[in-house]
């Protein structure tokens, strides 16, 4: 029927063909699925709060970089990745883990680890080089992002290579900002103005970035499994190691990421090893 009737109905009337009352679907959107939502039970409150808090420690970071304040500025970024590290932990023990807390969890690593990291590192160096120190913090926060949206679209994907075999796929977001920052350790560390280089800092932001999107394979903590005639001596490093951290924090943090970064090549040749030995076993089953 024509003159702005259809079906019997105003096209301008609200209400759809279900006879909802709601806006329609124009072109190039797409419905939202109902879901019915109960609310989050008191299990899921202390998770997302642990969540929420790293969330808003990143940004506070950001605050102290403004004022120049570098130190607080990296305590506040890795003392949220610390708390992602317990939040999933503390959400699978209670036996809370929710879409709303994946969703917020995601969020604030994007916040914390990708745009924190970015702006602190341009306002403590890389807005020397205005363009290209901007890029590069655009490429630090774009490809954190990046990483997590991966992340989401593949979580319900059965076939997994990297995960199956027990490890990660790419620098994690909470370690690449981390990662991101070793210049302005060492620079604390020595007080060298070679370490605030924009030139340099940019390059090696751009790398970090890329190496959180790459399909490099990394060690994640479950690839640890110590034997039980080195468990004692693992407690006695990790102890020395937080009493390192309160003495020479930013050396500490230096050898830290050094560490990691040498164990990359490590991680990826044990990959190969494991993937060869799957090969091998089904053409033997065949």
């Amino acid at each position: 029927m024509s003159d702005g009737i259809e079906n019997g109905r105003s096209v301008d009337d609200p209400r759809n063909a279900d006879g909802d009352i709601g806006p329609r679907i124009t072109h190039g959107e797409r419905p939202v699925p109902r879901r019915s939502s109960k609310g989050l039970s008191m299990r899921a409150v202390t998770p997302n709060a642990i969540t929420a808090a790293a969330l808003c420690l990143g940004l506070t970071g950001i605050r102290f970089a403004i004022d120049g304040n570098w130190s607080m500025s990296v305590l506040a970024v890795l003392t949220a990745g610390a708390l992602d590290g317990i939040d999933g932990r503390i959400a699978r023990l209670l036996k809370a883990q929710s879409r709303f807390g994946a969703e917020l969890d995601s969020l604030a690593d994007s916040l914390s680890f990708g745009v924190a990291p970015a702006l602190i590192l341009f306002l403590w160096s890389l807005q020397d080089l205005p363009r290209i120190g901007w890029f590069a913090s655009l490429a630090l926060a774009l490809c954190c992002m990046l990483r997590l949206a991966r992340f989401n679209a593949q979580i319900d994907e059965e076939d997994q290579p990297h995960k199956s075999a027990g490890f990660l796929t790419g620098v994690p977001a909470p370690i690449g900002g981390g990662l991101a920052f070793l210049p302005l350790y060492l620079w604390m560390a020595t007080d060298e103005a070679l370490f605030r280089d924009p030139v340099l800092v940019a390059i090696w932001v751009v790398l970090i970035a890329f190496l959180m999107i790459s399909n490099l394979a990394t060690l994640s903590w479950t690839s640890f499994k110590p034997g039980r005639s080195v468990r004692i001596e693992l407690i006695a490093f990790v102890g020395l190691l937080g009493a390192a951290l309160l003495l020479e924090p930013w050396l500490t943090l230096v050898a830290v990421s050094v560490v990691y970064i040498a164990l990359l090549p490590y991680g990826w040749w044990r990959y190969r090893s494991v993937r060869r030995r799957r090969e091998d076993a089904r053409t033997t089953l065949a």
